[in-house]
């Protein structure tokens, strides 16, 4: 503003000061603090430079417009305090039922979820001896999933009370086996996978079985590959896994798609192998982690291998039981919670 004074000079700071009057009614702190230095600041706030021109007018204008003044600077002095009592109530009553006796809150940490890394440190294990990470569809043909693994329709696997099916000939694949298939169809042999994903299975939810797991697939094939490559391999996993100590077994069993086949059973975790009173284990001091063994010939033909120069084997597990092995868990239906009481003990694990 000018060092002299005119009475349209005098209307136009009336009226700016009417709308800062009602900008300051909504206004936060820090523009509330901006508004005060530029109406009421003493050196270049516009009042204080108006007052000061009041000298320029003539004589008889002076008391009428300086009257004037002082009734807006008095109106800006009670909105600016307005605001800011109301600013300092409105803080006040967020914090009137905060209890400042009570320990602070820690924020929760992100961390991966201990089956991803549990499925990260198989695939990692796995890798040191050759292996190569792969995925595949989640929805398969019967086909892959079924029939080129040596399980025909009519098993009971295939059966709609076991099988997730989305449309004739389509289910959610109950295995990450067809992998296996689709691998050998597309590279020739050598070859070492590893293939980690979810399955899809009509079982009930209990402490140790999920409709939805992941699992992980493993498949060896080459020439000249035996029983005893097959045990050193899963031996290999289970001493890096766990311990070096751990205990290992093999079980016969039987699966459509290897022969002879086997079931993988480690020392129990929880209770150190003796079994006692152990609902985990069931008594038995031993916890099954997988089911493996060869490669059905009957595979390899419907995968257009030669049996008779390729063999090799393969092993199917499930991460999340391997996950309540390795971290000692009750209940697998503790991994499916997302309790984050439960998952911050996992913040920094391995």
């Amino acid at each position: 503003m000018s060092e002299t004074l005119t009475a349209d000079e005098v209307q136009t700071l009336l009226d700016d000061a009417a709308a800062a009057i009602e900008e300051i009614a909504g206004a936060g702190a820090d523009r509330l603090e901006e508004l005060r230095v530029q109406w009421l600041g003493r050196k270049a706030g516009r009042l204080a430079q108006a007052l000061r021109a009041l000298g320029s007018l003539p004589a008889d204008e002076r008391g009428a417009v300086g009257s004037r003044l002082n009734a807006c600077k008095q109106d800006l002095t009670a909105a600016l305090e307005a605001r800011h009592s109301a600013l300092a109530r409105g803080a006040t009553a967020a914090t009137a039922d905060v209890d400042w006796t009570m320990p602070g809150r820690s924020r929760w940490r992100g961390a991966r979820h201990p089956v991803t890394r549990v499925v990260n440190e198989i695939c990692d294990i796995f890798r040191e001896i050759g292996f190569t990470r792969v995925v595949g569809p989640e929805a398969e043909t019967e086909e892959y999933n079924f029939t080129k693994l040596n399980i025909p329709l009519d098993h009971p696997a295939a059966d709609m009370h076991d099988t997730f099916y989305l449309s004739p000939g389509v289910v959610l694949r109950t295995h990450t086996s067809p992998m296996q298939a689709r691998t050998m169809e597309r590279f020739p042999p050598p070859i070492r996978i590893v293939v980690p994903g979810q399955a899809y299975r009509r079982d009930p939810f209990d402490a140790s079985h999920a409709p939805v797991f992941e699992q992980i697939e493993g498949l060896v094939v080459d020439e000249g590959v035996s029983f005893v490559d097959f045990k050193a391999g899963i031996d290999y996993f289970v001493h890096r896994f766990f311990s070096s100590d751990t205990a290992v077994r093999f079980r016969p069993s039987y699966f459509p798609f290897t022969e002879p086949s086997a079931e993988v059973d480690v020392q129990c975790q929880i209770c150190g192998g003796s079994g006692e009173a152990c609902s985990t284990c069931k008594g038995t001091g031993w916890m099954e982690i997988m089911g493996a063994g060869m490669v059905h010939p009957a595979v390899f033909e419907n995968c257009g291998i030669d049996p008779e120069r390729y063999t090799g084997y393969a092993f199917g597990m499930g991460p999340h039981r391997i996950a309540q092995v390795r971290y000692g868990l009750p209940d697998i239906r503790l991994l499916f919670g997302n309790d984050m009481r439960f998952l911050d003990q996992f913040v920094g694990s391995r």
